[in-house]
């Protein structure tokens, strides 16, 4: 479905910030990026989206979407891939959305402008998406504006959005590090149904390994804009190959003798 060959891009100067990532990525397949901040994960997931800022290009590599380079896609290819097949979900949901302008009114112009609903089709519809990702009240809550909803409910606000069209790909960026625990619990095990309920590919990027360990097919470990280990969740936690992910795990809290992940 997805495959980065030898990706490479840079902010500004030539000094590159990702430097020859590679991944190949199948249909309802779950790839965790961890590292440190500043290792080049958000960078990954921004340029499948085509979505990196002003300032940085890719300067070497490609990207395939089912076997089309992302690099020749024009803006109405981009419109109708973001949102209906590659969605993404932000860190901070609620610093995505338009605080003087109700959650309603913004999630209905979002299924408007990228479908041929009328905006009673489109209200229905959100409603619904608020009402799978189990939010009490949706229509409460599509009359409410963002800075009425807690951290959850935006975070969770976002995850329907991006899951309205039912994407193939959905990329998130520290989906749950603004959260409490118990919420963040809630978000993950909602994120893990989407797969089973729509198919859906993930590729989160994290610096919580509890959280990689738990969801991911596979582990991809970056520092300084290189990929230092890769491979599936038990080759990467129980056989580590590179320095930098044996000092990841042994920072992980230790309960009763045993590692949490």
């Amino acid at each position: 479905m997805l495959k980065i060959n030898d990706l490479q891009v840079a902010y500004g100067s030539e000094h590159l910030v990702v430097d020859r990532f590679h991944l190949s990525m199948e249909p309802s397949e779950i790839i965790s990026i961890v590292g440190e901040s500043g290792s080049g994960k958000t960078t990954v997931i921004r340029a499948v989206l085509g979505a990196l800022p002003a300032c940085g290009r890719i300067l070497g590599g490609n990207i395939t979407f089912h076997g089309e380079d992302i690099s020749t896609y024009g803006k109405d290819t981009w419109r109708e891939v973001r949102g209906k097949k590659i969605a993404m979900i932000f860190q901070d949901s609620g610093g995505t959305l338009n605080p003087i302008r109700k959650i309603g009114s913004q999630f209905t112009e979002y299924i408007v402008e990228h479908s041929e609903a009328d905006h009673k089709e489109a209200w229905k519809q959100a409603s619904g998406m608020l009402e799978r990702m189990r939010l009490p009240d949706p229509e409460s809550i599509m009359k409410s504006y963002p800075f009425q909803l807690s951290g959850g409910m935006r975070q969770r606000v976002g995850i329907a959005m991006a899951m309205t069209f039912q994407p193939e790909l959905l990329l998130a960026d520290e989906p749950t590090s603004a959260l409490d625990v118990t919420t963040q619990a809630q978000i993950v095990r909602q994120m893990m149904e989407l797969r089973s309920h729509y198919g859906t590919g993930i590729i989160i990027v994290t610096h919580n390994l509890g959280v990689a360990a738990y969801m991911a097919d596979r582990l991809i470990v970056m520092k300084a804009g290189e990929v230092v280990d890769a491979g599936s969740r038990e080759e990467v936690l129980s056989h580590p190959s590179h320095p930098y992910t044996r000092e990841l795990l042994s920072a992980v809290p230790v309960m009763g003798g045993k590692r949490i992940v």
